[in-house]
């Protein structure tokens, strides 16, 4: 990066945070890029393995020009353009002009306050380009509408004028076309290239579409291909997002369509040169601005009355409070047997910290048998929020405890909370009750952290080793795990029982918490898949924190008895979702490896 870009970002820095805070961004990247040095060396080299593997080769790609599609769509490129580096524009049209699929059009806008002799030299190589001097700046979007303005296509895929198409990628979104015919949205997994190397690095591996994931930050960004009826709907980009148009049509294009579909292969490479916003993206703080705006305008739009805020120190992420309606009470269910200091220590945090006054604490009583146990109990008689109930049954089975917690609760939400935890967000119930207002959630989590401050969960994903796993174990806190991902908002397949919030009504939607499959293991997991089933979404929360002391109140799988009830209930959870299980998490990718949880790229050839 050059002296003056590095310059021009702590300028930004020293004015946006002051020195103190300034300082300690730095730190903290210095440790990030320290610790995350060989991690990314190893990732970069499995992405290039994979890369060999997953790419199509040239008998392929002759193949590839051979094929008849039943539906043949023309594809209008739009490239706004502004003082366009030629070099790049000039491999850009060469990969359009060595497409495999060739109905395509290649529409530029160019707002530069002269005209580029060289430029006009590579337009003339394919009579699919179009092009449009403006003899002004209308702005990124003002540019981008006026080559959407020249587009026939059926569709209108949007492109940056330095960056990079693979020369299959077109035929990958007419093969998805024609195997979706009723598409309006595509959107593609995408990496980086650098500038003069052409070295592909830091892939980009999506979820599937994710509306929560969406409002946490801009996911998507490329490839974006909209329908072209859909693109009219929209009227194009806005100029009042500068810096986030694209972020903004994409939040609007959801709001018009769920006919979307994610095609999980790389079809687009982002030029990272010393000038783009891939090198420097911390130098353009009004693109942040802009997408906070665009944020708080769509879910303005959808009625949802929230805050948004900069989520923490991940350039591009926010934070969504949404405004709690009513003031609904909130039963805080917590199992406990003869765990004495964890109990108290569990409780005296949310007495302490919680900031919402209409809440109660339900101790469920499980059979335990010192007398500082019942010692204790009176104690807690004593405050007015806490009651304390005795589960009637003999032995350990969770999902039975926390259903007889749910069916003697009169609060509207429930939260299943091991006694093992602490409390580290002061509002984390308006957190989560925000959230669980919201008719289209079942469930929402928390992050937990082991008792060293690294990550015990940050939601969990499903066919990891055939089962399910917590995603990002052992990430030491202020490390970011893929993307950032421990630190975003998201859409998850479910997230752990240590911590869950939820409607009761939901409980008694769908049959509660399966007893006879999962008495101890897999139940939350099961809980939150039957909610997806009803349509829920459910919700990794990052913003509500806890310390996780996990298995301390109920010990590891040592025992022969434990062992066998565990190999019983996995066998169990593996017959209820079979067919779950055969296919890809949607909130995870296909490319990424399912014997961990920590977004590891495969190498192996993957067939879609």
């Amino acid at each position: 990066m050059k002296i003056k870009n590095m310059v021009s970002i702590l300028k930004i820095y020293l004015k946006q945070y002051g020195i103190i805070k300034t300082l300690q961004k730095i730190f903290k990247v210095l440790y990030n890029r320290i610790l995350g040095r060989n991690m990314n060396t190893s990732k970069n080299k499995r992405y290039t393995i994979w890369i060999q593997n997953n790419e199509p080769t040239l008998e392929e790609l002759e193949k590839q020009k051979q094929e008849k599609f039943k539906i043949e769509p023309k594809i209008s490129l739009i490239v706004p353009m502004y003082n366009t580096p030629i070099k790049y524009f000039e491999e850009l049209v060469e990969s359009l002009i060595n497409q495999t699929y060739g109905n395509w059009e290649l529409c530029l806008a160019d707002g530069s306050m002269q005209k580029n002799e060289q430029l006009q030299e590579i337009i003339k190589k394919d009579n699919r380009i179009k092009y449009k001097f403006l003899n002004e700046n209308k702005g990124i979007a003002g540019n981008t509408n006026s080559a959407i303005q020249m587009a026939t296509g059926d569709y209108i895929a949007l492109l940056d004028h330095d960056d990079l198409i693979p020369v299959f990628c077109l035929y990958e979104l007419v093969k998805t076309i024609n195997k979706n015919p009723e598409v309006e949205f595509i959107y593609t997994d995408e990496d980086k290239i650098s500038g003069d190397e052409n070295r592909r690095y830091d892939p980009h591996f999506k979820p599937d579409f994710s509306i929560d994931t969406l409002r946490s930050n801009n996911y998507i960004t490329h490839l974006a291909v909209f329908k072209k009826e859909l693109m009219n709907k929209l009227e194009g980009v806005r100029d009042e997002y500068n810096g986030a148009q694209d972020f903004d049509i994409i939040l609007r294009m959801a709001e018009n369509t769920n006919k979307i579909v994610h095609i999980p292969k790389i079809l687009y490479h982002w030029r990272v040169h010393e000038d783009s916003t891939a090198m420097i993206s911390a130098a353009k703080p009004y693109a942040y601005e802009a997408g906070k705006k665009a944020v708080e305008d769509h879910l303005k739009r959808q009625g949802l009355k929230a805050k948004v805020t900069h989520g923490g120190d991940m350039h591009g992420v926010y934070q969504v409070e949404y405004e709690i309606e009513g003031n609904p009470k909130v039963s805080i269910l917590i199992p406990n047997k003869d765990s004495v200091k964890l109990l108290k220590n569990c409780i005296n945090s949310i007495l302490k910290l919680t900031t919402y006054s209409n809440y109660e604490i339900i101790i469920i009583e499980n059979n335990s048998e010192k007398k500082k146990t019942f010692k204790y109990y009176k104690e807690l008689e004593k405050i007015e929020k806490i009651k304390i109930i005795n589960y009637p049954e003999k032995g350990f089975n969770y999902s039975k405890i926390i259903n007889f917690g749910v069916k003697n609760v009169n609060g509207e939400y429930v939260v299943q909370l091991n006694s093992d935890t602490k409390l580290l967000t002061p509002n984390w119930l308006e957190k989560f009750i925000g959230y669980a207002e919201r008719k289209d959630i079942g469930a929402v989590g928390a992050r937990l952290y082991y008792k060293d401050k690294s990550i015990q969960h940050a939601g969990i994903s499903i066919g990891i080793c055939g089962l399910a796993a917590n995603l990002f174990v052992n990430t030491p806190k202020g490390v970011h795990a893929y993307l950032g991902r421990e630190c975003t908002t998201r859409n998850v397949s479910a997230v752990t029982g240590a911590c869950l919030f939820s409607r009761k009504s939901v409980y008694e939607e769908v049959g509660y918490m399966d007893e006879e499959k999962f008495a101890v293991a897999f139940n939350d997991v099961d809980f939150c898949l039957k909610l997806r089933e009803k349509g829920y979404l459910i919700v990794y929360n990052p913003y509500i924190e806890f310390m996780h002391y996990e298995s301390k109140t109920r010990g590891y799988e040592v025992t022969e008895e434990k062992k066998a009830r565990f190999e019983k209930e996995s066998n169990n959870f593996k017959n209820k979702w079979k067919e779950m299980l055969k296919k890809t998490d949607p909130y995870s990718n296909i490319n990424f490896s399912n014997n961990n949880a920590n977004c590891t790229i495969r190498t192996d050839k993957i067939n879609l």
